[in-house]
């Protein structure tokens, strides 16, 4: 898509006068936005102006294909080469004696891990057909530590398992789609028995869950524990790196609630997916934003003041939405929208909620407050947000701790007089949000590669004490709070194997039912660095 960008600003130029920029990324992944606008300002300090331009949507010519047949068994042969090339990679990493892996990166120093998904998403194999076989277990890894946030290498090394045995079975005759169909019930079948093996965390236990997922490091484990001992189980726990060789943790005034980023090119760390500001301003709206003429001042002011600016509205349709991704990309703005939490009046409450932690003024027209006439002095501020996919933090900076409580005052006040159990739920929350603060620990290390990889291993210990409670924090804290724990080193998955008899005698057809052989050889095969155990 091509757009030609007049105008400069007497503070930095999103484009030079007169200058034609061809944007071929945009060609291709934005070819839906019929039109995007620019901002441009003159050099005198003129009233900022919008100009749009409307282009045709470019005409893209698809690349052949190559086409396999599994006709002579070459093509599963492959797939499952590209599969255990892959898992046996991943594999060193398995367990709390696992191994490292050093990434090459182009960019800066190496990097040494101990994360499966890590390793897996930079593995990329010549041969395509290869390649694919690798890319399906990589979305095991990668759907795993969405839900989880760890147990990302043991997911490949039982598919890995589960895909050798299985071809057995289809070579010697068996139906495939009959075989998956088995598998599928019998999995569903030993979820159900894994929930009546686990049980509930205590406080006491979560230093040690921590602990096992950073390669049994009690400091890490101790320091997690004691950030939700102040923050709760429904607080918020980040990371980030520290300017020392020690680690240390604060807690600070801030929130959380379940709204990502509206598009994915507002990322700013690619390899995560999240969108991380620091000294950053909000705009909150509470209307749905169709012109990008309406946001010009607050931009322009974002441009001279040169800070990041986060928008959260009720929505942003279409016309808006590609004028900031195409600024942010071509590094005008630092700049990220979200939907507002919440909705109705429930949604306007939340958008209160943040203006006084971030000591800012909601747009609404119902109070005389027009977006087209906002500027700098409506914004809120924070110290840092940051947004994933489903997800955004907002932490305070500390000046509005004394607006906060009163706020929370007012909502306890609301919870006295309201009728209805759900709507005290509600209000109860706005409060754990409002005043259960956000723990941030700060992780030290004395070179750049030695910090990298214990971020990666504390990340792992987060996540993976935050799913044994009930927060609606980050996935992975949550996932052994939430779900509870269970025996480890094995044991788990043994017990679930000695099930899968019971289990397929339930089974309908007899082809579903030959799962024993490999469900179990997949359970407890030696992993690929000698450990008899393939449990995390």
């Amino acid at each position: 898509m091509a757009s030609t960008l007049a105008g400069m600003s007497s503070v930095g130029s999103l484009a030079a006068p007169s200058a034609r920029v061809t944007d071929k990324k945009f060609a291709t992944s934005l070819d839906k936005l019929s039109s995007f606008t620019s901002i441009s300002s003159s050099l005198f300090g003129r009233r900022q102006n919008v100009a749009l331009r409307r282009t045709p949507s470019p005409r893209i010519n698809a690349m052949a294909k190559d086409l396999y047949f599994n006709k002579d068994g070459s093509a599963i042969k492959k797939l499952q080469s590209g599969v255990n090339k892959l898992a046996d990679l991943v594999g060193v990493t398995l367990g709390p004696k696992g191994r490292n892996v050093v990434l090459e990166s182009k960019y800066g120093s190496p990097k040494i891990v101990n994360d499966g998904v890590t390793v897996a998403r930079e593995v990329e194999l010549e041969d395509p057909v290869e390649n694919i076989g690798a890319k399906l277990v990589r979305q095991a890894a990668a759907k795993t530590n969405d839900l989880a946030g760890d147990g990302t290498t043991t997911s490949v090394v039982l598919a890995q398992g589960l895909i050798t045995e299985g071809v057995k079975v289809v070579a010697a005759g068996a139906n495939p789609v009959l075989i998956t169909r088995g598998i599928e019930k019998t999995a569903k079948a030993l979820v159900e028995e894994l929930k009546l093996m686990s049980k509930e965390v205590e406080d006491s236990e979560l230093a040690d869950v921590a602990a096992v997922s950073a390669g049994n490091n009690y400091e890490v484990g101790s320091m997690i524990a004691e950030a939700m001992s102040k923050v709760g189980r429904k607080g918020v726990v980040t990371l980030e790196e520290g300017k020392s060789a020690e680690n240390s943790l604060y807690v600070v005034e801030g929130m959380q609630f379940d709204r990502g980023y509206i598009s994915p090119y507002f990322v700013t760390d690619s390899e995560k997916m999240t969108v991380e500001y620091e000294n950053c301003k909000l705009l909150l709206v509470d209307k749905k934003i169709s012109n990008a003429r309406d946001l010009i001042n607050v931009l322009e002011d974002a441009i001279r003041g040169g800070y990041p600016i986060v928008i959260v509205a009720e929505d942003i349709e279409q016309e808006a939405l590609a004028t900031l991704v195409v600024n942010k990309l071509r590094g005008a703005l630092k700049i990220a929208a979200l939907k507002a939490p919440g909705f109705g009046e429930r949604k306007s409450q939340y958008l209160d909620d943040i203006a006084i932690l971030t000591g800012g003024t909601v747009i609404r027209e119902e109070v005389g407050l027009t977006l087209d006439q906002a500027d700098k002095e409506v914004l809120g501020h924070a110290a840092k947000v940051v947004l994933t996919k489903d997800s955004t933090t907002i932490i305070g900076d500390g000046s509005t701790q004394e607006v906060v409580n009163k706020r929370v005052a007012q909502i306890r006040n609301l919870i006295e007089v309201a009728e209805q159990d759900y709507e005290k739920e509600k209000l109860n929350e706005r409060i754990a949000k409002l005043s259960g603060g956000v723990a941030v620990i700060q992780v030290g290390a004395q070179t750049e590669t030695e910090l990298k990889e214990k971020k990666l291993r504390v990340e792992d210990a987060l996540n993976a004490t935050k799913a044994s409670s009930n927060s609606d924090v980050g996935i992975a804290f949550q996932a052994a709070v939430e779900e509870g724990i269970v025996v480890g080193g094995g044991c788990t998955l043994l017990r679930l194997a000695s099930k899968v008899d019971c289990i397929k005698e339930s089974l309908d057809n007899d082809e579903e039912k030959p799962l024993r052989r490999y469900v179990a050889a997949a359970s407890v095969s030696p992993s690929p660095h000698g450990n008899p155990s393939k449990a995390q």
